[in-house]
């Protein structure tokens, strides 16, 4: 899937609990509908960026798998 985003952000090789620090710090700098294309190596990642958008209102619009990657685009709301 494509999916459009104003930034990136690669957090692999990180450790749970800084892929999601580095997201919210990211995010907290842009504009709302913003989309922030995040990229992750911890499969920890998958349930703390969906407990973290729900938590705080921004929108998931997709996840995905590649091999050891993680890919997540998240709107800020």
């Amino acid at each position: 899937m494509s999916q459009s985003f104003d930034q990136e952000l690669d957090c692999k090789g990180l450790s749970c609990p800084m892929p999601i620090l580095k997201t919210k710090k990211a995010i907290d700098k842009m504009e709302s509908g913003q989309v922030l294309k995040m990229f992750a190596t911890d499969p920890g990642a998958i349930p703390d960026m969906e407990a973290w958008t729900a938590k705080t209102g921004h929108e998931m619009l997709s996840h995905e798998k590649d091999g050891d990657v993680f890919t997540f685009c998240v709107k800020k709301k």
